[in-house]
């Protein structure tokens, strides 16, 4: 059954993708989109299973990693002062308006500010391939997205401790920090020491693609501490492209590990998001919907667009940064999922905040094409 999905779903997304861009907008709105049509929601033809969601994971810590190996280093190191106004500009705002609706919609304090928390919470994978797509990746808009989206992971996770210990779950704040640290420091030391040592002693294994295996062992190895440390696996996945980009394998890398992804595990990815979309309950729930939806797209938009009109960027360029800061993705729905077992969250509103993640992911691309296209005519002009 897991090789006809396959199909389907390659044949399926590769389609959808170029019919977007057709229309003028990014492959990856057509590849959610027909993710939606595939899975249980419409058609049934893909359904929700263990294996495709391990693909699916792959796929993103793939493309991660892809966008990490891209990475100019020393445009990172001079957007630093940028994606620390974005990535804060972008937490304080979802924070702060979540906490009120979730007030006006008659939940209690604490529960008010974990609803805030999970729409400070922001996954770029979506906006990477946008990115990649209209050739914004390198740039130092670009470089700001991907440097705010790392502060933006560790500062709401450190935000979830903190709230955790409130709520009186079995965490101590004290340690999240310093798995944090311990993990950049020990990621950054290692990429530094041991990535390009081991680069040159693995490749030269009398065996065939020894050099692509040791990338992907890098990868793996990199996105499983970072996970395990409370870190997100993507970002993981993203440092260790960093640090192999430094080395003269680098190309030779990219060329293979680009081949690899792009012709399944990514497009099975984007796919899996909207197969995994639960329309059921939406009918009436749909005013709290229509709602956050519109008050997640509105303060990351504002709040990263903001952040970067601070940092010194034009309103073109702010606004298309703050664009790409919108998706929530899978990051919202780990954090959702942990309100919901907590009982920070009612089974209603996690089913609500699951169309409001889908809902921000799905505006993300058209909007970044939108404000970057306009940002380029200004220049121009």
């Amino acid at each position: 059954m897991l090789i006809l999905q396959l199909a389907i779903i390659l044949i399926a997304s590769k389609i959808a993708g170029s019919l977007s861009v057709r229309l003028g907008q990014p492959s990856v709105l057509g590849t959610l989109l027909i993710g939606i049509v595939l899975g249980p929601s419409v058609l049934g033809l893909v359904n929700e299973t263990e294996t495709l969601a391990e693909f699916s994971e792959i796929g993103v810590i793939l493309l991660m990693f892809i966008a990490g190996l891209e990475t100019d280093l020393d445009e990172f190191k001079r957007t630093g002062k940028a994606s620390t106004y974005v990535g804060f500009g972008g937490i304080i705002f979802p924070l702060v308006f979540g906490y009120g609706a979730g007030i006006m919609l008659g939940m209690t304090a604490l529960e008010s500010w974990f609803l805030g928390l999970v729409l400070s919470a922001t996954s770029v994978s979506i906006s990477v391939q946008a990115l990649k797509e209209m050739n914004q990746l390198k740039t130092r808009e670009g470089t700001t997205i991907l440097g705010a989206a790392v502060i933006d992971d560790v500062v709401v996770i450190i935000a979830l401790a903190f709230l955790m210990s409130l709520s009186g779950g079995d965490v101590n704040l004290t340690v999240v920090i310093l798995k944090k640290v311990a993990f950049f420091a020990g990621a950054l030391l290692i990429g530094w020491a041991v990535v390009p040592l081991f680069l040159k002693r693995f490749s030269v294994l009398k065996e065939s693609e020894t050099v692509i295996s040791s990338a992907l062992i890098i990868c793996f190895v990199y996105a499983y501490f970072a996970e395990f440390t409370g870190v997100a696996a993507i970002i993981g996945a993203y440092i260790a492209g960093v640090a192999i980009s430094l080395t003269d394998f680098k190309h030779e890398i990219f060329e293979k590990v680009e081949t690899i992804s792009y012709s399944i595990f990514v497009p099975v990815f984007f796919t899996s998001i909207g197969v995994t979309a639960q329309f059921g309950g939406i009918g009436e729930n749909i005013i709290p919907i229509v709602l956050l939806s519109i008050l997640a797209i509105l303060t990351k938009l504002i709040g990263a667009s903001l952040g970067s009109v601070l940092a010194g960027f034009s309103w073109g360029s702010a606004l298309g940064i703050g664009a790409a800061m919108v998706s929530r993705g899978e990051v919202a729905l780990i954090i959702a999922d942990i309100g919901l077992e907590t009982k920070l969250l009612s089974q209603d509103m996690f089913a609500i905040i699951v169309v409001v993640t889908l809902v921000s992911t799905l505006v993300t691309p058209p909007m970044m094409k939108l404000f970057f296209k306009r940002a380029a005519r200004q220049n121009i002009g």
